[in-house]
């Protein structure tokens, strides 16, 4: 017999001093945004292996899958630069606007989107030759954008609506609603749009083909952070209003199915298979949330301001980026024990550089 929320869980889609060979083998390419260079941690040492300088603040780092490189972006140059991981060194560059936001890949790996603010466009990246394939204007400042996994369809929040792109005619919708939107995310079916409320404090589904409603979901919550887990099955979300996280399943029945007291505000997420976990930055803590047990078994200090965290894909390690400290603390998963409180602890801290903010692993 399946329990309903097992059934509702199914996925939508489918140490410092370490021995060489005993951790990730790979890297870590953490953007530090003052330090104007991104440091490529050594995942098996623990330890980094060399600063990358670049012209420019990065405040984003993305990894591809196919290629052995790595992108950064630094929104005050509206620059895309490109590094080689086998090499640990910086290839090429291409500015592409004033300002810039944010970036993505394409799922094959063979483009990037970048979303520009000045001017506003959405711009796509052909990789290969490292060329502007074209540009898209956009009708107000964007806040955040995603496209679909077939790459046929972009979403963008702008200062006061959502609206679709037909990427292959390059057009922009009339606005589907109008209010104060921040993050957009597309389910991996490609047909449904979740947009993150703000002004509202709600969880809004679009189907995408129609851009038909298909709901509102009221939030204890303001929408600031979502975090999908690996399988996509759950979306959880945390904001100001309460210091909780809010557990959405937002598949064929979307629906809110809990709210859970986790911490004292609290930020960004990143997902293993079993844990949440959650930075709260005023403290200096992390919150590890069971997945399946829906209950905090863990909270550590991790350092000065942690405002990003990413989980290696392995599962093996859990990486927070503490901005003020200008490091990287590790946190070894599979020593954590779901069945006993406050058994999680640091495997070690890493110094990465000034204000560590976004960063991206990759296997060698």
């Amino acid at each position: 017999m399946i329990s309903r929320r097992a059934l509702l869980a199914l996925p939508l889609a489918a140490a410092c001093g370490t021995r060489r060979g005993a951790g990730f083998r790979g890297y870590a390419f953490v953007a530090n945004q003052d330090g104007q260079a991104v440091a490529a941690v050594d995942l098996q040492v623990m330890a980094v292996a060399r600063h990358i300088p670049l012209e420019g603040n990065p405040s984003e780092v993305i990894a591809s899958e196919a290629q052995p490189l790595v992108y950064a972006l630094t929104p005050e140059t509206g620059t895309v630069h490109e590094i080689q991981v086998d090499r640990l060194s910086f290839s090429r560059k291409l500015t592409l606007a004033s300002t810039a936001i944010s970036m993505s890949l394409a799922h094959d790996d063979r483009a990037m989107y970048v979303l520009a603010r000045e001017p506003r466009t959405l711009l796509r990246l052909a990789l290969d030759s490292f060329q502007l394939e074209w540009r898209i204007p956009l009708p107000e400042e964007p806040i955040d954008f995603a496209v679909t996994e077939d790459g046929k369809t972009a979403a963008v929040s702008l200062g006061s609506s959502i609206r679709l792109i037909d990427l292959a005619a390059r057009r922009v919708s009339a606005p589907l609603v109008n209010g104060d939107f921040g993050d957009v995310r597309f389910l991996s079916n490609n047909k449904t749009l979740i947009a993150a409320n703000r002004g509202q404090r709600q969880l809004s589904l679009f189907d995408a083909a129609s851009a038909r409603l298909i709901t509102n979901l009221p939030l204890a919550v303001r929408p600031d952070h979502l975090c999908f887990k690996p399988d996509g099955g759950q979306l959880f979300i945390t904001g100001e209003g309460m210091d909780a996280v809010v557990i959405v399943f937002p598949g064929h029945l979307p629906e809110v199915f809990e709210t859970v007291l986790a911490g004292h505000g609290l930020g960004p997420m990143a997902a293993s298979q079993s844990f949440l976990f959650i930075a709260s930055p005023e403290s200096g803590n992390v919150s590890i949330f069971d997945i399946n047990s829906e209950r905090v078994i863990a909270v550590v200090a991790v350092g000065s301001d942690p405002g990003f965290i990413t989980v290696t894909p392995d599962d093996q390690y859990a990486l927070v980026l503490n901005r003020k400290s200008g490091d990287v603390a590790v946190l070894r998963i599979g020593s954590i024990q779901p069945n006993r409180y406050k058994t999680a602890s640091l495997l070690t801290v890493i110094p990465v550089g000034s204000r560590p903010v976004s960063a991206a692993v990759r296997a060698v």
